[in-house]
């Protein structure tokens, strides 16, 4: 049993998402109440030729713990090497392995969900980064639903991980020709979670507090996943936690907290170093600016704004300028402008 899991603890996870959850962006996440971490996927064969941008992604802290490393490929012998190499470097809680990357480049190399189609070979990996490493840390595993509507194949894997040795699974409630559009299938989850013995987590469509409550009282899940949602509002996890013990939703977040973390995050991010000097790192925070004022008044105009930022006392003004407008006493959408 993954220790997150005793004692009734019902763990929010925050879900993997390359070029977003990053080790600044989990620090974030962790401060808010995310119960456990997962890496932006790596590349196998990038770990074993000790590539040192491929290195960056499984860099972490010890504040974030429990954190495991997110690992691609579709050789199980490679994979387990991986493990092995990633484990000497900084021994992670435990390794994860991507059979649900829907994205073209991924599934192209046999990885990710691609492997939900080759149940055999699924298998094969899972079986044999257990065997290489099982016994210095547990092996989890992440899927979708499956490939497409024709074949919908979470409990026939669920169950193949679980004979593996694998010690929990993630599975998001969508296959892997919807992308992200539609719906999330929890009855799919639900049908997963009760098939085997090991623990499940949900995801998909998690986007408050009441979410988490439902699908913890209706499903046998024993956790949940948080991805997109996390991205525009990474207080959604200090709020689900609120909603699980009171039953009330807090309020949001003030258009003042928000402009302080957005400027937080983006000096942590220069700090780091990781996507260059600072009009490098800007120009990378650009998406995560776009998330970040989803919902804000004149989000539009701000968000014309910052697409173009390319420094931090650039994105100061534009919070300045924000801040002044909305306490202005003729404040209106119409009226914010930036120079």
């Amino acid at each position: 049993m993954l220790p997150w899991f005793a004692k009734g603890q019902f763990p929010l996870y925050l879900a993997p998402m390359a070029g977003i959850t990053d080790r600044v962006f989990r620090s974030i996440c962790k401060e808010f109440g995310a119960d456990v971490m997962v890496t932006e996927f790596v590349s196998s064969e990038g770990i074993i030729r000790r590539d040192d941008r491929t290195r960056k992604y499984t860099e972490f802290d010890e504040a974030q713990r429990p954190v495991g490393v997110q690992l691609f490929g579709a050789d199980g012998r490679r994979m387990a090497e991986a493990a092995k190499k990633i484990i000497d470097w900084k021994r992670p809680d435990f390794i994860d392995l991507n059979f649900g990357c829907p994205v073209n480049k991924v599934v192209s190399k046999n990885g990710g969900s691609s492997l939900l189609r080759n149940c055999p070979a699924l298998a094969e990996v899972a079986a044999s980064v257990v065997a290489g490493v099982g016994e210095q840390v547990p092996v989890t595993g992440k899927i979708r639903i499956g490939w497409d509507n024709s074949m919908i194949n979470a409990v026939e894997v669920t169950g193949i991980l679980e004979d593996c040795g694998v010690a929990a699974v993630s599975i998001h409630g969508r296959t892997r020709a919807q992308g992200y559009s539609g719906e999330a299938d929890w009855e799919i989850i639900d049908a997963s979670a009760r098939a085997v013995s090991i623990p499940v987590i949900g995801n998909g469509d998690i986007n408050s507090g009441h979410d988490v409550e439902r699908r913890k009282t209706q499903t046998a899940v024993q956790g949940v996943m948080i991805g997109r949602a996390a991205m525009q509002n990474p207080w959604i996890f200090r709020d689900a936690k609120h909603y699980l013990q009171t039953g009330q939703h807090p309020g949001p977040a003030s258009v003042t907290e928000r402009w302080q973390l957005i400027t937080r995050h983006c000096k942590d991010a220069i700090d780091w170093g990781r996507y260059g000097n600072e009009c490098r790192t800007m120009m990378a925070m650009r998406s995560r600016l776009m998330a970040y004022t989803k919902g804000l008044p004149a989000g539009k105009r701000l968000r014309a704004a910052l697409c173009r930022v390319e420094s931090l006392s650039e994105l100061e003004d534009i919070a300045g300028d924000y801040l002044n407008y909305r306490t202005s006493a003729t404040a209106n959408d119409d009226a914010f402008a930036v120079a």
